[in-house]
């Protein structure tokens, strides 16, 4: 058998595990199917991942990385916040929204099973605060490389987009429609922009 480093045997787990999750949901996802879609022994799979609890604390971990790299990776931040604001969601909508359905149908069912399994609560709370903290830097970033103010603290701004963005994806997964979807995201983004009420002049605060 081909030596596989054990960072890499975890993270293939992982990956099978978000193939069966997306095509069968949390309630019918077992460590023993993730083996056979990982092509792995079951021994092997228990021994990464004794439970399905572990299994699924990884996924949601790295489901959220994926998030937050793109999200990181999404605005352009040097032309000023208004910009950075319209770019970083219409970037994040193409790529893991009207690409990825079936991410955020997983996502939203791996957020309600943290919030219902005891003791996996928090794991639905580090990932909102991840998202947010993401948002909120790189609107800070922008606003101060073009010397500008926004109305409201950075951390709300963050939140409020996050959550604009997630109520807007909940509603496009449960009923697609792209012309509606997009125009819905346009005028919300126009909120989010009205709401920072940017002005040049002072350096922005945190």
């Amino acid at each position: 058998m081909v030596y596989v480093e054990a960072s890499v045997r975890r993270q293939q787990m992982v990956t099978a595990a978000r193939r069966v999750l997306s095509r069968d949901g949390v309630a019918r996802t077992s460590v023993r199917a993730v083996a056979a879609e990982a092509g792995v022994p079951l021994g092997t799979m228990q021994y990464v991942f004794p439970s399905k609890e572990l299994l699924l604390r990884a996924v949601i971990e790295d489901v959220v990385d994926e998030i937050a790299a793109v999200l990181e990776d999404a605005a352009e931040l040097e032309y000023g916040l208004e910009h950075a604001i319209r770019r970083g969601i219409t970037s994040f909508w193409s790529r893991l929204v009207v690409e990825q359905k079936d991410l955020q149908v997983m996502q939203y069912e791996l957020t309600t099973y943290a919030l219902r399994a005891p003791g996996q609560e928090s794991l639905a709370r580090r990932q909102y605060e991840r998202y947010a903290s993401v948002v909120a830097e790189w609107c800070q970033q922008a606003a101060h490389n073009a010397g500008e103010t926004c109305a409201v603290p950075f951390g709300r701004l963050g939140r409020l987009v996050v959550a604009t963005i997630d109520g807007l994806v909940l509603q496009h997964v449960s009923d697609p429609n792209v012309a509606r979807s997009r125009e819905d995201l346009d005028a919300a983004i126009d909120m989010l922009v009205a709401l920072a009420d940017v002005r040049r002049g002072a350096r922005a605060g945190a």
